[in-house]
């Protein structure tokens, strides 16, 4: 039953990325990321009152709450790169350079945690590396180089960084604590940091402008987070992490799919090669 969960969880959070898209086509990617964050607070807590673990809040430890406060910080700015990229790219380039996040993280565990790699998984990891290099193509690396602006790539690498030490940073902070709450309360820390970069760059009066279609999208946008949420955390509390994170991540295929019948964004060449490594190692991922 829990692989139903973590399926659920991959479509939700594809189905995210492709609602976000849809709401920022003309309002501002910061102050869209802010709104969306709202309805995932709301969302969240209302998972930590459904599990009951809301009791738990005063036996949280200085150590735990730390962590859970800069996985929340990362989490935050991990979003605010992610939506500026899909506002300036194309959803079938952002998508899986942002889910390399996966191979930071094992290098991240590696590094700080000691989680061991097995040959198998490290053949894996190659094929999903390999994957997102053959879906960068050499104009967008151009692009960049001679663009006096950080285009789309930069803050989808950003994206992918933040997204890695969030894993590590919660990993270590949700240790001493029922995960749901965990994930609550660094939603808050995300919405803090949200909503001070929307004052920081003076767009809260822009709120009253947003197209009510846009904001639409935008609040469906942080309900299917919400639902990826409670399919992912179903499935963690009934299957290895394992395998359940790397299902996760075939979200990308979801993205790819209805990127293809919504935006006509189309994938050709070395980008269809790519897509089709990165998700033969996810699989792998998964199932070894």
């Amino acid at each position: 039953m829990w692989i139903i969960y973590a399926a659920g969880a991959a479509f939700f959070a594809g189905v995210t990325s492709i609602l976000a898209k849809c709401g920022i086509r003309k309002t501002d990617s910061t102050l869209a990321t802010a709104i969306r964050t709202v309805v995932i607070l709301l969302f969240s807590w209302v998972i930590v009152w459904i599990v009951g673990s809301a009791d738990q809040i005063t036996s949280i430890d200085g150590k735990t709450l730390l962590f859970l406060i800069l996985s929340g910080a990362a989490t935050g700015a991990s979003w605010l790169c992610y939506f500026r990229a899909l506002q300036i790219g194309d959803i079938n380039k952002v998508v899986p350079i942002d889910k390399s996040s996966t191979v930071l993280t094992i290098i991240l565990a590696l590094i700080f945690l000691g989680e061991g790699v097995s040959f198998p998984k490290a053949l894996a990891v190659l094929a999903i590396a390999a994957g997102i290099f053959l879906m960068i193509e050499k104009k967008d690396v151009t692009e960049q180089r001679t663009s006096k602006k950080p285009g789309w790539l930069i803050y989808a690498a950003g994206s992918a960084f933040f997204a890695s030490l969030t894993a590590i940073l919660g990993k270590i902070g949700i240790s001493g604590i029922e995960s749901n709450l965990g994930t609550a309360i660094r939603t808050c820390v995300v919405l803090v940091m949200a909503w001070m970069m929307v004052f920081a760059e003076k767009k809260q009066k822009e709120v009253k402008k947003i197209d009510r279609k846009e904001l639409i999208f935008i609040c469906c946008s942080g309900i299917a987070t919400g639902a990826s949420w409670l399919c992912y955390y179903r499935a963690l509390q009934e299957g290895p992490a394992s395998v359940v994170a790397p299902i996760d991540k075939l979200s990308v295929l979801v993205t790819v799919i209805f990127s293809y019948f919504v935006f006509g964004e189309k994938l050709k060449g070395k980008a269809l090669v790519g897509t089709v490594l990165l998700t033969a190692g996810t699989v792998a991922m998964a199932v070894l």
